[in-house]
């Protein structure tokens, strides 16, 4: 006796929303925080097609983002990244000129 299974599974897209927050939190021993942030970027259910139990196929797809924060909160970047930032000038100090207070 063979089952008919169909080449193509087809799904309905689902709609969803959180239940209790998508970030979970971790202290380490030395003071760094370590977020993890869970996502669903698409959930469906099959409409042809059921487990071999009777249940319903889903089909999930998920993000995992993690973010590490020192637990002196610093961090680097080279000065190419940073925006905004007037090109490095030798410091004349007998012509009096300044730069302005914001390329501080």
């Amino acid at each position: 006796m063979s089952e008919s299974k169909p080449d193509k599974i087809e799904f309905k897209m689902l709609d969803y929303s959180t239940i209790d927050g998508d970030t979970v939190s971790f202290k380490l021993e030395d003071g760094t925080i370590v977020k993890v942030k869970v996502g669903i970027e698409r959930v469906g259910v099959a409409t042809n097609y059921r487990n071999p139990d009777g249940s319903l196929h889903y089909a999930v797809n998920t993000s995992v983002k993690v973010y590490v924060i020192p637990h002196d909160k610093r961090f680097t970047l080279p000065r190419s990244q940073v925006k905004g930032q007037a090109p490095l000038q030798q410091d004349d100090s007998s012509s009096g000129k300044r730069p302005p207070s914001h390329f501080a």
